[in-house]
């Protein structure tokens, strides 16, 4: 009795310690794909030149190009704000919002003051908030529910389900009456007021967009509300019908990314954009955290003679230890001829990148496994070359703020930094 006893337990310690190392492998998952290859005649990639490309990058990604959408880049709280604020206003038919992140203050008061506005005369008004990115003061939703807005948390942590807590809904997605949309990296709370150029005023891009493009978004919240809710909306106040928007752009489409096992749309979309550069590649990222096989897409990229230039966050990061974990390979990358560069004014949030200044994705997702492996992202994506060299120019104002980084430079740091960047580095799967 006694050794079965001991045999038993012996078993149930198994059964734990298995399921423990499955929960940890599952947290702890990385995406597989380490290059990018074109079979068939020649050895150099496909651009985006090629049209034949651009519609198998969208099958492998899951993004609809579709023509005739407007889209109005936005730069920072000043620039977004008001024009959130007033379209909102506005609303005659639909407001929803599918939102990561929420704090108490002004900008989350004047969020209170326009959805019950609308709410109480009459339009139907949906907020999806991220339960584990937005905190809220005592009242405030309760106060939304009573001025008519209804409301919902995405994936509260909760035990029967803790599985699924690390998985966060990072999207961004505001749209009204089916017809104005906006997406990028913006958050409801003070860092992002102000110009981007100082101290505490966030350096942010989102995208306002009208057209075709602006129903793939609906999409992304109504999808983010039935998993939340139970109850899957639909009919014309969400979905009117698309009419392509006055000087709408050659071709566009909203990037949904959704964990899973193995490659993610995120993860093909990145090597796809930098495998696919010939000329440039200018990644405006916050949180650079590449992983082994991102950093050789970028230096192949680069030995391909791509113009290719990172700028992220510096020393005002909102996440020191994601900036230790990027910078432990900086080295390797500037040996590999990237450049990279560290936004100086104030803290950098803005996620964007241009290839060969046509192809161009402004949104949520960051360079860092969280976003490739384990988030749920919203990006719009374009084919067109004004809106490529509109953010081109954004991207080479930016550098006029930053600070290049040397190899000379990055070798004099000290050991301390070293064990920091070392201890970093060993978490940047959860980064």
């Amino acid at each position: 009795m006694r050794i079965a006893k001991w045999i038993g337990l012996i078993l149930v310690f198994l059964v734990v310690a298995l399921f423990a190392l499955i929960g940890a492998l599952h947290t702890f998952r990385g995406t597989p794909v380490s290059h990018v290859r074109a079979i068939g005649d020649g050895h150099a990639p496909p651009t985006f030149a090629d049209s034949t490309h651009r519609a198998t990058v969208a099958l492998l990604t899951g993004i609809r190009f579709e023509a005739g959408n407007r889209v109005d880049v936005l730069l920072n709280g000043n620039e977004t704000f008001p024009k959130l604020w007033s379209d909102i206003h506005s609303a005659r038919r639909s407001v929803t919002l599918r939102l990561y992140f929420i704090l108490p203050g002004a900008v989350a008061e004047s969020l209170h003051v326009v959805l019950v506005e609308r709410a109480r005369a009459g339009v139907p008004v949906f907020l999806l908030y991220d339960a584990i990115g937005s905190s809220f003061r005592d009242g405030y939703l309760e106060s939304l529910r009573r001025g008519g807005v209804r409301v919902a948390g995405f994936r509260p942590v909760r035990w029967y389900d803790v599985y699924r807590a690390q998985n966060r809904s990072h999207v961004r997605a505001v749209i009204v009456d089916g017809r104005v949309a906006y997406t990028g990296g913006f958050g409801i709370d003070e860092p992002w007021l102000g110009d981007g150029r100082h101290l505490e005023q966030w350096r942010e891009t989102n995208v306002r967009f009208m057209g075709p493009a602006v129903a793939q978004l609906q999409s992304v919240f109504i999808a983010g509300w039935a998993e939340a809710t139970g109850e899957l909306v639909t009919g014309p106040v969400f979905f009117p019908p698309s009419e392509p928007a006055a000087g709408g752009i050659r071709s566009a489409g909203v990037l949904f990314t959704s964990p899973t096992t193995g490659s993610t749309p995120a993860e093909r979309f990145l090597a796809l954009s930098i495998g696919s550069a010939a000329r440039s590649l200018y990644i405006t990222n916050a949180y650079f955290v590449p992983d082994d096989d991102q950093r050789r897409l970028l230096i192949a990229a680069a030995r391909r003679r791509v113009d290719v230039r990172v700028l992220t966050a510096g020393r005002h990061t909102d996440m020191p230890a994601a900036r230790l974990a990027g910078r432990r390979n900086y080295e390797e990358l500037i040996a590999g001829g990237v450049r990279l560069y560290e936004y100086q004014p104030t803290m950098l949030h803005a996620k964007t990148l241009v290839v060969d200044g046509t192809w161009s994705s402004v949104g949520t997702m960051n360079f860092d496994n969280r976003s490739a492996a384990l988030n749920e992202e919203s990006n719009l994506v374009a084919y067109d070359a004004p809106l490529g060299a509109r953010l081109d120019s954004i991207f080479a104002r930016d550098l006029r703020y930053a600070r290049e980084l040397s190899q000379a430079e990055l070798r004099r740091r000290g050991w301390i930094d070293r064990a920091l960047e070392i201890g970093a580095s060993a978490l940047n799967r959860m980064l």
